[in-house]
């Protein structure tokens, strides 16, 4: 008699075969091939579409574009190695860090943490988006005027987190920009000038 552990599932995947893939990381190359190739799977709440790759469209900087990605491409894959925008960094590739920090309409993300199908006709702003043609935005020119970066990996991360405060919080308080930025990291430890470039950009964004 067949074993209970054994028995096939309709997709072809038995228990033992999922568990084994689970606890020697062999789940990528075994079990998920099979799953990829059906439409869809069967769960509790119904059918859910499973996909090898998907086309999706993106607003990407104000730009429609169209591109294939696989199921678990993170979506700073995309960014970085489909369309060439290098901005956002892939530094931790965790979620820890904040260098790869975009724009999911309007609200900063970490894009190593997103998967690109997710994002499917939503609009991206990377720092490459946030200047007009050769006008920097305030916030850049705040962070080169009061010397808010030093080996610069982490600025674009900032840049984007700070752009985003600043268009739903005008006039923050020292405390809120310390809590809006308390999701990105800066390694060379230059955090009081870029608290105060915040502070100049906001200044700067009144004038304006």
């Amino acid at each position: 008699m067949e074993k209970r552990s054994e028995r096939k599932t309709a997709r072809g995947v038995s228990r033992r075969d999922f568990i084994k893939g689970m606890g020697t990381g062999a789940l990528g190359t075994a079990v998920l091939p099979r799953l990829f190739a059906q439409e869809a799977i069967e769960t509790k709440k119904g059918r859910v579409p499973v996909y090898d790759k998907k086309t999706i469209s993106l607003t990407v900087n104000g730009a429609a574009i169209t591109v294939a990605a696989a199921a678990n491409e993170t979506l700073l894959d995309v960014l970085r190695d489909r369309l060439d925008l290098t901005g956002p960094k892939k530094v931790c590739d965790r979620g820890e860090c904040g260098g790869c920090t975009v724009l999911l309409d309007g609200a900063p993300i970490y894009a190593c943490m997103y998967l690109a199908i997710r994002a499917d006709g939503r609009a991206i702003t990377t720092v490459e988006g946030l200047a007009r043609g050769d006008k920097l935005h305030p916030v850049q020119e705040a962070f080169i005027e009061n010397d808010g970066y030093q080996c610069g990996f982490c600025t674009p991360g900032f840049l984007v987190t700070t752009a985003a405060l600043l268009e739903k919080n005008p006039s923050p308080t020292a405390g809120e920009i310390q809590q809006a930025l308390s999701g990105n990291l800066c390694r060379c430890g230059n955090y009081v000038r870029i608290r105060k470039a915040v502070a100049a950009a906001a200044a700067k964004m009144k004038e304006a």
